[in-house]
């Protein structure tokens, strides 16, 4: 059976992260697409596929074929559309940061129980290369007992314009969403977090730096995102009581994407070998080992793979509603509270 799907959007969002994916899986096919304004040239490149382009949003809502609905639209509209669809009878999948607020989301996700459909925020940047290959490292018994990680999101942009906005247009409520749902999806719930996030090339503008950590039993976990880093700093570290494991360089995806080449191309996403993992630890006979982890494939499509068997086939979805609302109330905390949290000696 073919999920039929429809989106709500036709930006950079739709063609970029999400049509390249979904257009190559036999068991999807893009019904419509819904846009404010009609694109006539960025239509024609997908005449092959025989999608429906619609300036008019009743057109997906009462096509009763259409059973997924992706709102790829700007974050302000995301629960009104959302609402729409969950009313129309459509499954959701929504941009992140899902919602602007955390009573928006319990009400979407109330709505969506209570009618027995699926909703969803799009955290693709959990299938990043460099995340899954994080993921199995942090299994490797070589490492001992973990006791602290970071995550980067480093950019050097020194001159790039930000434009005036409110807390969710900057870094942290961006990019501060993908660090901390793919910490969440591991460690789960924080017992103490820590908030340091500022404006560092504009004081009159969304915050364009964060340092956030996250403390577990045993465990602190760092994610930062800076866009005054000029010499690369490694994505990811893990430190343990028996060694240490680091990993340069982002995911190639957007990369990719950004230079036209297709997920079904030959190539695509590769890394070269210098942002392979690399560990060191100490072995039985006392000496320092170092042994490289080759990089793990990424694909942003396992996030549809998913979707598709919870609604057609009701299985578990990939983020629960408990990790979307707690990525939520942190995100809200932090653009909230005063900080960093310093402690002042006089």
């Amino acid at each position: 059976m073919k999920l039929k799907t429809a989106f709500i959007g036709f930006g950079k969002s739709t063609t970029r992260y999400h049509l390249p994916y979904v257009l190559r899986r036999d068991n999807i096919e893009v019904t419509a697409i819904y846009s404010r304004k009609r694109k006539p040239e960025l239509e024609e490149n997908y005449k092959e596929y025989n999608i429906e382009f619609t300036d008019n949003l009743q057109d997906i809502l009462n096509n009763k074929e259409i059973l997924l609905v992706s709102v790829c639209s700007p974050l302000q509209t995301h629960y009104e559309f959302a609402k729409r669809c969950l009313e129309a009878g459509k499954n959701v999948l929504v941009e992140k940061p899902f919602t602007e607020t955390t009573e928006e989301a319990k009400e979407l996700f109330d709505l969506a129980k209570e009618k027995g459909l699926v909703i969803m925020p799009y955290q693709n940047r959990r299938f990043d290369s460099d995340f899954l290959l994080f993921k199995e490292a942090l299994k490797n018994k070589n490492l001992g007992e973990i006791v602290e990680i970071e995550s980067h999101f480093d950019r050097f942009r020194p001159e790039e314009a930000v434009k005036p906005g409110t807390p969710v247009d900057g870094v942290f409520w961006g990019l501060g969403s993908h660090a901390l749902d793919q910490m969440i999806s591991i460690f789960g719930k924080p017992k103490k977090i820590y908030y340091d996030i500022r404006s560092l090339r504009d004081k009159t503008k969304p915050d364009d730096y964060y340092h956030v950590e996250l403390f577990y039993d045993n465990i602190k976990v760092i994610v930062k995102s800076s866009h005054l880093v000029l010499l690369e700093y490694p994505k990811f570290i893990i430190q343990g009581k028996n060694g240490s494991f680091i990993k340069y360089g982002i995911d190639k995806q957007e990369e990719y994407l950004k230079a036209g080449t297709m997920p079904w191309e030959k190539g695509f996403g590769e890394e070269p070998e210098e942002n392979y993992g690399q560990f060191a630890y100490i072995d039985n006979g006392g000496r320092m080992r170092k042994d490289i982890m080759h990089t793990i494939s990424g694909d942003y499509g396992r996030i549809y793979d998913n979707l598709y068997e919870a609604i057609i086939n009701k299985k578990k979805k990939l983020i629960s509603d408990e990790e979307a609302l707690m990525l939520l109330e942190i995100l809200t905390i932090g653009i909230k509270c005063p900080n960093p949290k310093i402690i002042d000696f006089k």
